[in-house]
């Protein structure tokens, strides 16, 4: 069985935002490699404090702590300090026996006025879990979704929705076929961040995503809030360290990052089960 940890960054609302890209981040990992994880994250915050002076117990929010907002400001991190110790959270992630899959909605994209972004996001995201597991193939691949309680009854529905029926596009006409989530077990269980590691990470790869897509679709640009030392540069930096855990396979897109609308369309069709 795998565990499947959620964040997000953005937020989900549509047509009215504050805003215009909302990211669905999964890190997932087999529950046999949960236990020697779990301790190498907790050995590497141990290590963070000895280092920086960032307590263990501190959440890290990724976004507060790059805009410097409370609690981190009374750490007084400057702006180079900020960048390393991200970078410093990039690496371990990266060397870790997890994988991320990051979902993007371009909200400035979508045509449709009944656009639901929440439930697209998740849908887009459980589908490549399955993918990726091969749930179908491999009925002992399971897995269950850990995430934090705001969003839970929205995840809920949505869930529980696919597993009865689901759509899913062709890649060689556009057409819709039905192929319902086998892998799934239980509803989506709410865990507070504060308390998990894994959503930990989930929240700081989120919000790196959200501001490579921001820029990569001219949607936006990073807060003024936002220290000098932290360029697009160094954002690709980033990224390009996460890539070794980060599911490219789930899109075409760089980084496998999926993204939607890829661009305006018209609906396409439905069929029937195959």
């Amino acid at each position: 069985m795998y565990l499947a940890y959620y964040d997000e960054s953005g937020d989900d609302g549509y047509p009215k935002y504050s805003s215009p890209i909302f990211i669905l981040t999964t890190c997932y990992l087999h529950y046999l490699h949960w236990k020697e994880t779990h301790a190498a994250i907790h050995s590497f915050r141990k290590s963070l404090k000895a280092s920086h002076g960032l307590p263990v117990r501190t959440e890290f929010h990724c976004k507060y702590f790059l805009l410097n907002k409370d609690p981190y400001r009374a750490f007084e991190f400057s702006g180079s300090d900020r960048a390393e110790i991200v970078s410093l959270f990039c690496n371990l992630a990266s060397n870790l026996n997890i994988q991320f899959i990051n979902v993007a909605i371009i909200k400035p994209r979508i045509t449709k006025p009944d656009y639901e972004v929440l439930d697209m996001a998740f849908k887009y995201s459980i589908q490549r879990i399955e993918n990726t597991l091969g749930s179908i193939q491999n009925p002992e691949n399971k897995f269950l979704i850990i995430t934090d309680p705001g969003r839970i009854g929205k995840m809920r529905k949505t869930s529980r929705r696919i597993q009865r029926i689901n759509y899913i596009p062709s890649k060689y006409d556009g057409s819709l076929y039905r192929r319902e989530i086998q892998g799934l077990i239980e509803d989506p269980l709410p865990k507070d961040s504060e308390q998990s590691y894994f959503i930990q990470l989930c929240d700081m790869v989120s919000y790196l995503v959200y501001l490579y897509c921001l820029v990569k679709t001219k949607s936006g640009s990073f807060s003024n809030r936002m220290p000098p030392e932290i360029t697009m540069k160094v954002l690709e930096g980033w990224m390009k360290q996460l890539e070794p855990c980060l599911n490219t396979k789930a899109s075409a897109v760089e980084y496998g990052i999926v993204v939607h609308p890829a661009k305006p369309t018209r609906q396409p069709r439905k069929r029937g089960r195959q």
